[in-house]
């Protein structure tokens, strides 16, 4: 089967992380041990992810012509990804994200200010209708204003382009939209707060994906992180579980999981073993500091699944 084009609607924010032994509380001040600074935020974190799949990747996004936005430009550049619809703010600056990470537990805390990508306009949105059309897949979040995310589901659902939805930030989202999305994919938290279910269990996680259905949802993927990935469609439902492994900074698992699903989707693979291969590149990602620069290539995807059977 001929591999489809995904198109990645989504953020771009600049990433400037830090790690130390706790997280700070209000008031205090930690003494870090390790700086970065990259590029980041979920959309572009999951069009990195694609490509590195081995995806043919179109990445939507906004930022400013500021030394931020210049990260963007050039790590498309090197990794050979299609800038000619990444749009230019004129009043905003390239979003950015403060990242803490606790050495302890790997956990994080995150503090994003959108910027240029919470403006996308229609006009932008509209300049891409040939792209997501042509397209078999569109992959978006809620990261960037919602009306623009609103927009280009309505789009891609017009033209038969199938709809993955990663609700991540959560927020309300409307029954109108839900309505046009075909695989959905919530992490626990999020899940729980959209439905009203704690997801605590098989059985709950699946009155979780009824919820979705009702909506008009097709397929619902939900994120465990250590217990795995729960999967529902209307024949069946399962957790898949992923491998231990040594954890380093969970930041951006979520983003390596998406890009891999869309990308392995669009080479034909089944859902479920196309969340087989993305349970292995967030495993991977979560063993590596960072966000995009932490998304694992599809040799390494590969070599983890033939050695974690």
């Amino acid at each position: 089967m001929k591999q489809q084009h995904i198109t990645v609607f989504g953020s771009f924010v600049v990433d400037l992380m830090s790690r130390a032994p706790h997280l700070p509380v209000p008031g205090e001040t930690v003494k870090g041990s390790v700086f970065r600074i990259g590029p980041g935020g979920k959309g572009f974190n999951q069009g990195v992810a694609a490509k590195k799949a081995g995806a043919d990747v179109t990445m939507v996004t906004k930022i400013r012509r500021d030394t931020f936005g210049n990260i963007a430009l050039n790590t498309m550049k090197e990794l050979d990804m299609d800038a000619s619809h990444v749009f230019f703010s004129e009043k905003s600056e390239t979003g950015a994200a403060l990242i803490m990470v606790d050495e302890a537990t790997s956990q994080n805390a995150i503090m994003v200010t959108l910027g240029a990508c919470s403006e996308i306009t229609k006009e932008n949105v509209d300049s891409v209708e040939e792209v997501v059309k042509n397209s078999g897949y569109l992959l978006t979040q809620l990261e960037t204003n919602v009306d623009a995310v609103e927009r280009v589901v309505d789009m891609a659902h017009r033209y038969g382009v199938t709809v993955v939805f990663n609700t991540a930030p959560v927020q309300p989202i409307s029954d109108e939209l839900l309505r046009k999305v075909d695989i959905i994919t919530p992490n626990e938290v999020e899940a729980e707060i959209l439905t009203g279910i704690q997801v605590d269990s098989e059985e709950n996680a699946q009155k979780a994906a009824e919820y979705f259905f009702g909506k008009g949802v097709k397929t619902v993927v939900i994120t465990l992180g250590k217990r795995g990935v729960f999967v529902s469609t209307k024949q069946k439902h399962g957790i898949l579980p992923v491998p231990k492994v040594d954890v380093l900074d969970t930041t951006g698992a979520g983003d390596a999981f998406n890009g891999a699903l869309v990308a392995s989707l669009a080479e034909g693979k089944d859902i479920w073993e196309a969340c087989g291969f993305a349970n292995a590149a967030a495993s991977i990602s979560v063993t590596r500091m960072g966000t995009t620069p932490s998304m694992p290539v599809r040799g390494e995807i590969d070599k983890f699944l033939s050695e974690h059977k």
